[in-house]
């Protein structure tokens, strides 16, 4: 099994996580999927809604230690690529 990319956004507060989350699923192909871990309690309202909002797939979201939660999602159809000529400095 391949390991999924890991955004590591521990200790960043909104809209942090979901910034870093953007400006990685921009750089990956389309059904591609990694996992972000975040420590602000908002990224539990933040991150499904982003996902929901820009046609990602949240595939799976759990609590880890230290208050702590990890979210796999899943880069979207509809949303777009680095193809589309945007960049991460364009974020």
């Amino acid at each position: 099994m391949t390991q999924l990319p890991v955004i590591d956004a521990r200790g960043l507060l909104c809209p942090l996580p979901v910034l870093r989350l953007r400006k990685a699923l921009m750089m990956l192909p389309e059904g591609a999927e990694l996992r972000l871990i975040a420590t602000d309690a908002m990224a539990v309202v933040d991150v499904p809604h982003f996902c929901r909002q820009a046609g990602h797939v949240m595939v799976a979201q759990r609590d880890l230690e230290n208050g702590a939660f990890e979210f796999t999602v899943q880069r979207g159809l509809s949303a777009p690529s680095a193809a589309s000529g945007l960049t991460p400095e364009d974020i």
